[in-house]
């Protein structure tokens, strides 16, 4: 199976995840870089985060367009994350490569466990900017630290994201993934910023169509969830993950 072929099947998976399950699909984005198309690890959570910037924000759009998006919160927790994004995708390419696989395999059965737990039931629809009791200390932190796993590990942390926006921010689950596209798309920017010398080794003729193939996934993706339901799709997922978390780490100590 040729190259180009292999790129356009993993970025439609890869957007059927995030456009169905509102986080997540970038997790896979790394594995099939690596393993189906023979990036690095450091090459590929560049690419990643290429792929990442792309898809969330033609999401965005979409869910901008619905009134999802809780602008003024959701700069504030973009915000915090910019500079640790920009200092820990400075630092990836410094890493051993086992050292971030590893990293990367623990994060992946981490959101592995996490959609398989039951989540926070949308309690309504979202309201523009609308007050929510939000406190700037702990959203700052929290933005931060995802920041950071953004530049560090090339994913976009909606699988973190969202619960955090629901949990911390007091965000209906609605407004979550709206805004969480928002942070994860600054994140993303800013890691990249900092990422030149990997960028320049970018084999732009698989990541364009590995991007294109999962922004036209993310949109049948919102239908897919519609027809079979999020939960089933979240624990088939969910179990998918944890077997490529557990292969990437065991490759990574081999």
């Amino acid at each position: 199976m040729s190259a180009l072929v292999l790129a356009l099947a993993a970025g439609a998976v890869v957007g059927l995840a995030l456009g169905a399950l509102g986080g997540g699909g970038s997790v896979l984005a790394v594995p099939a870089l690596i393993y189906l198309l023979g990036f690095t690890p450091a090459a590929a959570t560049t690419a990643s985060l290429i792929i990442v910037t792309a898809t969330s924000i033609t999401a965005l759009y979409a869910h901008a367009r619905a009134g999802a998006v809780r602008w003024r919160a959701g700069a504030l927790f973009a915000a915090a994350g910019l500079l640790p994004a920009a200092a820990a995708g400075g630092a990836a390419d410094r890493l051993p490569q086992p050292v971030l696989t590893a990293a990367f395999a623990a994060v992946a059965a981490l959101a592995a466990v996490r959609m398989l737990r039951p989540g926070p039931a949308d309690s309504g629809p979202a309201v523009g900017d609308r007050a929510v009791a939000v406190r700037p200390v702990k959203v700052a932190g929290t933005g931060a630290g995802l920041g950071a796993l953004t530049g560090l590990l090339g994913v976009g942390g909606g699988f973190l994201t969202v619960p955090a926006l629901v949990t911390v921010a007091a965000f209906e689950m609605r407004a979550a993934v709206g805004t969480s596209l928002l942070v994860i798309a600054a994140n993303s920017l800013a890691s990249l910023a900092t990422r030149g010398a990997t960028t320049a080794g970018i084999d732009w003729a698989l990541i364009a169509p590995f991007t294109g193939a999962a922004i036209l996934g993310a949109w049948d993706g919102k239908r897919l969830a519609a027809r079979v339901g999020g939960t089933r799709l979240k624990r088939t997922f969910a179990i998918l993950l944890l077997a490529v978390a557990a292969f990437m780490l065991v490759d990574a100590v081999a």
